[in-house]
């Protein structure tokens, strides 16, 4: 039977597969406001980076199959655009509960990082115009700050214009 990797002391799963992956980054950490209507937006404004540059973590369903979309927080997915990224058909959201269960994180703090199961994962193509990008880091009030190339390496991304303005 394989050994489960220590955890890291405070430590999420996404500074943790980071950390075992010698990969540089930052974390930033701020006070989530509930109240907030935008989990992104905040991240951006707490810590005060152009929204182009902080991403939302997305789940959807393409044809079924659960796929993990890593947009700006400025705009919002094209569900079309990433089912043609991957070759699909037809995409939609996924149940947030299902999303949260396969991922092991909360709705607002799913990190591409670190999943419970990886999944299949597209990165909007403007992260590559960008020296590092902001993603969660596994919980709201907290992000990780790295390059979008290690941040498609670790996750196995494609990268492709899903983001929509």
């Amino acid at each position: 039977m394989a050994k489960k990797p220590k955890k890291q002391q405070g430590g999420t799963p996404a500074t943790v597969a980071l950390t075992e992956a010698g990969t540089a980054f930052t974390v930033h950490a701020y006070a989530h406001d509930p109240a907030h209507p935008s989990y992104g937006e905040e991240a951006a404004e707490a810590m005060g980076v152009a929204p182009e540059r902080v991403f939302k973590t997305l789940v959807a369903e393409v044809d079924g199959e659960l796929t993990v979309a890593v947009v700006p927080v400025a705009g919002s997915l094209d569900l079309k655009a990433l089912a043609a990224a991957v070759g699909g058909k037809r995409a939609a959201m996924a149940d947030p509960a299902l999303a949260e269960r396969t991922t092991g994180y909360v709705r607002g703090g799913i990190s591409p990082l670190g999943q419970r199961k990886r999944l299949r994962t597209v990165l909007d193509a403007s992260a590559a115009g960008h020296p590092t990008v902001c993603v969660s880091a596994g919980r709201r009030g907290l992000e990780v700050e790295l390059s979008p190339g290690d941040l498609a390496a670790l996750t196995g991304a494609v990268l492709a214009e899903i983001g929509r303005v």
